[in-house]
């Protein structure tokens, strides 16, 4: 698998958040801050979680799991 750099994250928009108005405060450590009433993501506390969760699922792939991704936004 390649790896995923910071700067793509952030090429790729990662670190915007939801509206400020709908949180949940255990997101707290994680959010970097807030700007437009949008949270912005800490990506140096996101990139290693999110790359021990590509681990995992190729980990499963490699043995031949089933993956289900489900997305709660319509696609654009």
């Amino acid at each position: 698998m390649s790896a995923v750099s910071m700067r793509q994250m952030l090429e790729a928009g990662v670190h915007f958040g939801h509206q400020t108005r709908y949180w949940n405060p255990q997101m707290a450590p994680y959010i970097f801050g807030d700007r437009n009433k949008i949270h912005i993501i800490n990506l140096e506390k996101t990139l290693p979680l999110f790359q021990d969760a590509l681990n995992f699922a190729g980990s499963l792939a490699a043995k031949r799991k089933n993956i289900l991704f489900v997305g709660t936004k319509r696609a654009a």
